[in-house]
């Protein structure tokens, strides 16, 4: 499959693309309304006075409208201005919360979305819509009353809705967004009168197609908007694997061409459509006010897309990475390497990927395409028999948690733990020589035991199925040593690998009070930063290293390894702590 491409005006705020169709005939009802075409047409033939039922000044029960003399100047619309890539889409359970809430989003954006459906009674809120609108005239405000049919929350019928949606315009609001199965719904003199009402208005008309289920059919759903020839075609979709990210992307490429599309994929998984569909040639995306208050599945805060995701800097040459896991929506990843790009002036971004599948995960990085992955558990060992090559640390351990696409196209692995372990070890002592234990014998205590060992150390593992010990002291040289030996030893450092001690696990300490004997203690368990273990060894007056070192730490390597440059360690330490403490 073809790989994406970008839309070269993906920087900056994005200017609508006319169609490259010839308009239909005025009057001939076809459509909600004619787009203008693009440029002047040469010697343009006079215009056939329109039918009376769809001229602009006809209404229901209206008798026929002498055709003027003179053509009208047509009726300015927002389609042709310049848009923001952002709209935040806002919702409340009364007026005075959806209102509240749009005063806040101000600071934020400024071009919103009413959900006039998220009200009992959407007429209530008009007046002060209106009265908002006037208070602000650079906002550009899009309208919209979902009836319930079709996902939304609007109880009404159809006539009810085309009448709100026509009231909104009038109270300034200069897009409306009318399903597209309203459209089919409505008749032709229907249409033919909420066309011309919104032009009457001043309003541009979106009509928007929606899938709760899936990804599938764009293609056709686009084409059963653009029959009625609107100022925005908007389809989403919901994803269900990251792959559908790639389709929902290539509508926007297609379409991007000849109309004004917005494409989203809702869904955790179609985080990728929502942060890259501006960059791929949507007219914009939407956000949400804040965490919280999402109005759609998988939705992203404003303030994520434009401080951690950076959305209005990314363009075509962005480099994209990714973190893959299931759960993922916890990583701090995302906000540690966005910090470091940001902090070098590197022209790149890193998202959450929430994978189901290696093989998804591997589409996505092919086609994308993406330039580097941080893998967590299982994929680390899945990922290896895709790789074309890997360090010879990397294949000893047998885990793979760093992905770099080269310029043939093929995965190079590396394993970034190691450096995690060592880098906060080496500059706290000499480590050749050093008696280290090693408390757990899983993916994290391989990384630290085989890292250890080729820097000198003498390793002991300590497990509570001792065998398991015994058997990764076999492969990396080092020793097993049975626990009810630990009182009788002393080391130089301790380390944890076991999930002890973390948020949510019932046992807290992975040795006994009497069992710990070591300079300084290494607690891999970050959350919370401080831990049972660490408090213990602290009162103790025993030096400590917090877990989130090691995050860094072997984030600065991947950053190393993707961009050939020295990590900004100090920022990324900074950040994560922070967001750590908040997290409480």
């Amino acid at each position: 499959m073809r790989q994406l491409k970008v839309m070269p005006n993906a920087t900056g705020t994005l200017a609508p693309i006319q169609a490259a169709k010839p308009a239909a005939r005025p009057g001939s009802g076809a459509g909600l309304g004619n787009r203008p075409a693009a440029g002047p047409s040469p010697k343009p033939a006079p215009k056939p006075a329109p039918r009376p039922a769809l001229g602009p000044a006809v209404r229901a029960g209206s008798g026929p409208a002498p055709a003027p003399a003179v053509p009208a100047p047509a009726v300015p619309t927002v389609a042709r201005l310049r848009l923001p890539k952002l709209c935040v889409s806002l919702q409340g359970a009364t007026p005075a919360e959806l209102f509240a809430r749009a005063e806040a989003a101000l600071s934020e954006a400024r071009f919103l979305e009413f959900r006039l459906d998220s009200l009992a009674k959407p007429a209530a809120a008009l007046p002060q819509l209106k009265e908002l609108l006037t208070r602000h005239r650079d906002v550009i405000a899009l309208a919209t009353c979902r009836r319930k049919e079709h996902g939304g929350g609007f109880a009404g019928s159809l006539s009810a809705e085309l009448e709100m949606l026509v009231k909104a315009a009038e109270a300034g609001c200069q897009i409306a967004d009318l399903e597209v199965e309203s459209a089919e719904q409505a008749n032709r003199p229907q249409r033919a009168r909420f066309r011309a009402a919104l032009r009457a208005a001043g309003a541009a008309l979106l009509v928007s197609y929606h899938d709760y289920s899936r990804t599938r059919g764009l293609k056709a759903a686009a084409e059963r908007i653009k029959v009625f020839e609107p100022d925005y075609v908007k389809v989403v979709s919901t994803a269900r694997t990251l792959s559908d990210n790639l389709a929902v992307l290539r509508l926007i490429e297609d379409e991007a061409l000849d109309a004004q599309v917005v494409g989203i994929a809702m869904g955790e998984e179609g985080l990728v459509s929502r942060v890259l569909g501006p960059r791929a040639g949507a007219a914009f995306t939407f956000a949400a006010a804040a965490e919280g208050t999402e109005t759609a599945p998988g939705q992203i805060s404003v303030r994520s897309l434009v401080d951690l995701y950076r959305m209005d800097q990314l363009d075509q040459a962005t480099r994209i990475f990714g973190v893959a896991g299931n759960p993922i929506g916890h990583s701090l990843s995302p906000l540690m390497h966005n910090t470091a790009f940001r902090r070098e002036n590197v022209n790149a971004v890193m998202l959450p990927l929430k994978v189901k599948t290696l093989n998804d995960l591997l589409t996505l990085t092919r086609e994308l395409p993406l330039s580097g992955v941080a893998v967590t558990m299982p994929l680390k060992q899945e990922v290896l028999p895709h790789l074309a090559n890997m360090d010879p640390l990397t294949g000893r351990i047998g885990a793979c948690n760093t992905l770099r696409t080269g310029a043939d196209g093929n995965l190079y692995g590396f394993n970034t733990d190691v450096a995690g372990v060592v880098r906060p070890l080496e500059r706290r002592l000499r480590l050749k020589g050093a008696r280290v234990l090693v408390l757990g014998a899983g993916g994290a205590a391989r990384a630290a035991v085989f890292g250890l060992v080729e820097q000198g150390a003498e390793v002991f593992i300590t497990n509570r199925t001792h065998e398991t010990a015994v058997a990764l002291a076999r492969k990396a040289k080092a020793k097993a040593l049975k626990r009810e030996l630990l009182k009788k030893n002393q080391f130089d450092v301790l380390i944890n690998t076991t999930p002890c001690g973390m948020t949510g696990t019932m046992q807290a300490l992975p040795i006994e009070e009497s069992e710990l004997h070591a300079r300084l203690v290494f607690d891999m368990v970050y959350t919370p930063i401080e831990t049972p273990l660490l408090k213990l060894a602290r009162a103790r007056g025993l030096a400590v290293i917090s877990g989130f070192e090691m995050f860094v730490q072997q984030g600065a390597r991947q950053f190393e390894i993707w961009t050939g440059k020295p990590a900004p360690e100090a920022d990324m330490m900074r950040v994560v702590e922070l967001a750590l403490r908040r997290r409480g």
